[in-house]
């Protein structure tokens, strides 16, 4: 397990820095510099900028400071907003992105669960069909649109609920409905194929013949193998989700890190755009990781051969 678990974070290692060294070169392949766009700014205060950035090293060293930066975990000041650093950008937004990405997971998996569940069970019924047209609707239809339309409707015609901002819990509801549906759409479709497979079953036969109750045989026996295939996404679906909240905090102006990360890439603000960066890859990079410990758990089957682990 521990050869496992060194094997994995040395792959984390690698991919972390692959990531790090195209997020630099594609930053630096764009002509200019980030301050280009101030005006009424002479020749020599660019340069005495550049200098203080940095960006009159060459590139080797330039690429050589950012990776001591990212093994101190100090990714310096933010360009656009000098009084800040990166580490203040990321203290102030990532928790609010964070709680928005976290309380869609949950809404996504335990709605997308139920209604695959209930779909299972009333296989080839009318809530059976009705459930699947919801799923196809959501996995068809991008979050942003339904974000715009679920801001018509209940914000600017009905009034019903807040359309901006991150103040209360109704200002969650919006950004958290748009942000979950997807995602629920393709748990609910995973669990209602693999919970009709599991009901075939001879354990489930067995079990309906001792006489148990339906609900019991569904949550204590067919739910955990029925789960599997949904544990084997679920590291795709959180990254989905929480890089998905960069575009949904712009429009309902949440003050997470996705305002910061888009106004960098707009300013070219290079420190903000590589900290963002390697902050929320090192994070889904774990995530991953964690998911496949989690998929071993539910399935004893699973073991780490010293085979596999070399």
């Amino acid at each position: 397990m521990l050869r496992y678990i060194a094997k994995r974070f040395l792959i984390m290692l690698v991919t972390i820095l692959i990531i790090v060294t195209l997020t630099f070169i594609l930053m630096h392949a764009i002509p200019g510099s980030p301050f280009n766009q101030e005006r009424g700014t002479s020749e020599a205060v660019q340069a005495n900028l550049e200098a203080h950035y940095h960006l009159d090293e060459p590139m080797y060293m330039q690429y050589l400071l950012y990776l001591k930066s990212i093994v101190t975990f100090d990714f310096g000041p933010s360009i656009k907003q000098p009084t800040s650093t990166v580490n203040d950008l990321l203290g102030r937004g990532f928790p609010i992105s964070l709680e928005l990405g976290l309380v869609s997971v949950i809404v996504a998996i335990i709605s997308g669960i139920l209604l695959g569940i209930i779909a299972a069970l009333r296989h080839n019924g009318v809530i059976d069909y009705a459930a699947m047209a919801i799923a196809v609707l959501g996995i068809s239809i991008p979050n942003f649109i339904l974000a715009t339309q679920l801001i018509q409707s209940f914000a600017v015609t009905w009034q019903i609920l807040p359309a901006a901002t991150w103040s209360s819990p109704k200002h969650m509801i919006l950004p958290v409905i748009a942000l979950a549906t997807g995602p629920m759409a393709i748990i609910a479709r995973l669990t209602r194929s693999s919970m009709l497979e599991v009901l075939t079953q001879d354990y489930i036969k067995m079990a309906r013949a001792k006489g148990l109750s339906p609900w019991k045989i569904v949550f204590k026996h067919a739910l955990k193998n029925a789960l599997m295939p949904v544990v084997t996404i679920l590291g795709t679906l959180l990254a989905g989700i929480l890089t998905g909240t960069f575009v949904l905090e712009k429009i309902f102006a949440i003050p997470g890190m996705g305002k910061y990360f888009v106004e960098s890439i707009n300013n070219r603000d290079y420190p903000v755009i590589m900290g963002t960066t390697v902050f929320y890859s090192a994070f889904l990079i774990i995530m991953l990781f964690l998911v496949d410990i989690a998929y071993g758990i539910l399935d004893p089957r699973i073991k780490l051969h010293k085979k596999e682990a070399e």
